[in-house]
């Protein structure tokens, strides 16, 4: 992702776990607009994005989904809540392993009804398959069980 918002000139953050901000790679992930996420406290992290969104700062926020090295039964929510607490729009991104492709999909705003909302990324995200297929997670929120 920060490949195809580099060269569309995007200026991004992302959010990423705290171990890849530890030693000689900490200043490089910060330079690239990560992030540190501690695990333990993510409420921690929704604040400080969302206030910084309040402040007027103007950047896009790259989430990649969870399950990227195991299955899980649901997505993490941070995004969504980040979004709805900032006022941010959501635009979905893609490495599709089907098509060879990359690219950025629709951008909308959430809606507050978590399960349509959710519905309409399922259809966006259904024929598209990341790099190792068997560890795909649908694109499910704890919140709309």
């Amino acid at each position: 992702m920060l490949a195809i918002v580099g060269h569309i000139g995007v200026d991004v953050r992302w959010l990423g776990k705290k171990s890849l901000f530890h030693g000689w790679r900490g200043p490089i992930m910060r330079t690239l607009g990560g992030i540190a996420v501690d695990r333990s406290d993510p409420g921690r992290v929704v604040a400080e994005v969302v206030e910084q969104a309040r402040a007027g700062k103007v950047f896009g926020l790259v989430v990649t989904p969870d399950g990227t090295r195991g299955g899980n039964d649901y997505w993490k929510s941070g995004f969504y809540r980040i979004a709805r607490e900032a006022g941010m729009p959501v635009t979905l991104g893609f490495v599709d392993r089907t098509t060879m492709t990359t690219g950025l999909g629709p951008t909308f705003e959430l809606s507050g009804d978590v399960a349509a909302d959710m519905d309409r990324i399922r259809a966006f995200y259904a024929d598209k398959a990341g790099f190792r297929p068997e560890l795909r997670t649908e694109p499910r929120l704890r919140e709309e069980s």
